[in-house]
């Protein structure tokens, strides 16, 4: 199971009271944009966030896989004269207080991709149909919209407590967020462990840093973070390096760096001084395989902070 964010505008309630997603199968060009395409990765049971001028108004759960068809004939006066479609039927379910996302962008902004990302760094949607929504991004909108819409009982109305169930319990919105919350939670659980076991033979159990062997102190640690890494990426045992969970945490958050032959960078965020505390030295190198390198070289290229990177950032400021 897969998410989705659709950015809809105008053509919501249309789409909305027709059950679908659609759009058409190339543009006036003769392409197929990315946002149309990513409709061929519809498929039965998927979870979609519905996007609309600054607030996520909806969430469905697609019926059936998408499939290459006729535009729905109650749909005939959007895009006029293009026929031919990508459609996939979808159950809407409403909220009553809509998501919105520029409140809690601060939030959201960590867990977007770095490609095909919905959403620009001024929290504006991008243009474009739909985009794909990877779960670490998925459960925190699950969470705040969650948070935004379900009653919570207070100490005082105990006694009111049984006819809230009820209504919890024939609620079709909060039976999806709860079902949709643990697939993609236990996707993700499932995809880790996995990732983790193929990673331990490859790196002999320890950490290439400082040789620590404690099991419960080594992370399976990302080169292509989850969010943006393909489900195949995201289980590729050379996308990622065994690392105690003080480098772990470097690593993720682009303190340290390996080249594609496996050289330490380090940024300049800890200085020489302190290099002993982190158990970090110059010259050291890692041994890794040649499938480590592309995404070994996108961590350095993308999550490294370099100093040439933190300038250009503030200089956009």
């Amino acid at each position: 199971m897969n998410s989705f964010i659709v950015m809809q505008g105008e053509t919501y309630h249309a789409e909305q009271d027709a059950g679908v997603l659609w759009t058409p199968q190339i543009d006036k060009s003769g392409m197929v944009p990315h946002s149309w395409k990513r409709m061929n990765e519809v498929k039965k049971g998927d979870i979609v966030f519905h996007y609309v001028k600054g607030y996520v108004v909806a969430i469905s759960r697609v019926r059936e896989d998408c499939e290459k068809g006729e535009k729905p004939k109650n749909l005939e006066d959007q895009s006029k004269g293009y026929e031919k479609a990508f459609v996939a039927y979808t159950v809407y379910r409403e909220l009553e207080n809509p998501l919105p996302i520029k409140e809690f962008f601060q939030e959201i902004e960590p867990l977007l991709p770095v490609k095909y990302s919905a959403f620009q760094e001024d929290a504006n949607g991008n243009s474009g149909y739909l985009y794909p929504c990877n779960e670490e991004l998925a459960i925190k909108f699950l969470e705040l919209i969650s948070s935004l819409n379900i009653f919570t009982i207070e100490v005082e109305q105990l006694e009111l407590s049984m006819e809230v169930i009820k209504k919890t319990e024939h609620n079709p919105l909060l039976s999806l967020i709860a079902e949709a919350e643990l697939e993609i939670k236990t996707k993700m659980r499932r995809g880790k462990e996995q990732f983790r076991e193929s990673l331990l033979p490859l790196w002999n159990g320890e950490c290439p840093l400082c040789g620590i062997t404690i099991s419960d102190v080594l992370r399976a640690t990302h080169a292509k973070p989850w969010k943006d890494s393909s489900d195949a990426e995201r289980l590729d045992p050379f996308n990622g390096v065994l690392l105690c969970a003080n480098h772990s945490a470097l690593y993720s958050a682009g303190h340290i760096a390996f080249t594609g032959g496996g050289r330490l960078h380090i940024s300049s965020g800890i200085s020489e001084d302190q290099y002993p505390v982190y158990r970090l030295k110059k010259s050291m190198k890692i041994s890794v395989s040649p499938e480590h390198a592309t995404y070994l070289r996108w961590h350095k290229r993308i999550v490294f902070a370099e100093p040439r990177k933190v300038k250009l950032l503030m200089d956009q400021e």
